[in-house]
């Protein structure tokens, strides 16, 4: 499949942002909150399961009568798959471009079943303590998953650091950086941007990875803007196979993440301070993956 480009981001965040929260979200659904309590595991597959908050979560849960078993997984490629397969009930680590992309190239139809937080996505230097350091003509790494890799290239081109054929999109990729551009990029998987340091100028890294590399969230030399309404599709999300959307014990999972105060104050903690909760409705999730899936579609 051909690389969706030159769509405007406007056209695909159609949506205002919605309910941001800078503290305890609110009450959960209905159906949620009328979930009977049952003895199966739940599996959830995670990146990042040593998030102390984690241990909290299936704590809370167990007090409601769920056992949750957290599945970790290194790398992004992973967790959807093995939703998709039935290894997983549940998998909690991705944005909605992210699982619009998947769904699209994998022919799938995961869905969200509850919002998160929306994490700012940072660029990091081991080398240089401004952006405006890094000299002309070095490389800088961003992740090569398509949904980062083009937040990745927003950052720098807000940066100053190089400038994306027709403004860039949520869909751009590093063939769409332009040859006047500052530096030079080079796409690696999210995991090992990190690890890249030594070798590149700065690196986008993804906040799942930025303290297993060393670095504090305040390191950042420069980050986007996760209050901003373009951030919609980068609500972080629970995912669930679509026959399983409407399972009382799956919302009521979301409803313990969202409403347990411990959690929220990991996820924030875990987070260096720059999470920023949401509730957002699921009909709106829903819209909103639809209509990245059908702009991707459109454009490959």
């Amino acid at each position: 499949m051909s690389t969706p480009k030159k769509l405007t981001a406007a056209a695909a965040l159609a949506l205002p942002l919605a309910l941001l929260l800078a503290g305890c979200a609110g009450s959960g659904t209905d159906a949620a909150a009328d979930a009977p309590a049952g003895d199966e595991v739940v599996r959830i597959g995670v990146v990042g399961a040593g998030d102390p908050y984690w241990e909290t979560y299936t704590e809370a849960a167990a007090e409601e009568g769920i056992e949750v078993e957290l599945v970790d997984f290194s790398e992004y490629t992973q967790p959807n798959p093995a939703l998709s397969a039935g290894e997983l009930d549940l998998n909690q680590f991705q944005h909605i471009i992210y699982l619009a992309t998947y769904n699209v190239q994998s022919d799938d139809d995961l869905q969200p079943v509850g919002a998160t937080a929306i994490y700012p996505l940072g660029l990091y230097s081991s080398q240089y303590a401004s952006v405006e350091d890094i000299p002309e003509g070095s490389t800088v790494a961003v992740p090569n998953d398509e949904s980062n890799q083009a937040r990745g290239l927003l950052v720098l081109q807000s940066a100053g650091l190089i400038e994306l054929e027709d403004g860039g999109s949520v869909f751009s990729t590093v063939a769409d950086v332009l040859p006047e551009s500052k530096v030079k990029v080079e796409a690696l998987d999210a995991a090992f941007t990190a690890t890249s340091l030594p070798d590149v100028a700065a690196a986008i890294i993804n906040n799942d990875f930025v303290e297993d590399a060393g670095l504090s969230f305040e390191d950042a030399i420069a980050t986007d803007d996760p209050s901003d309404p373009s951030a919609f599709p980068y609500i972080n999300i629970f995912a669930a196979k679509a026959e399983d959307a409407d399972n009382p014990t799956y919302l009521k999972l979301v409803e313990i993440y969202q409403n347990t105060q411990d959690v929220l104050d990991g996820v924030v903690e875990a987070s260096g301070g720059t999470a920023v909760l949401v509730q957002t409705p699921v009909d709106e999730l829903l819209t909103s993956l639809t209509d990245v899936e059908d702009d991707i579609r459109a454009n490959s």
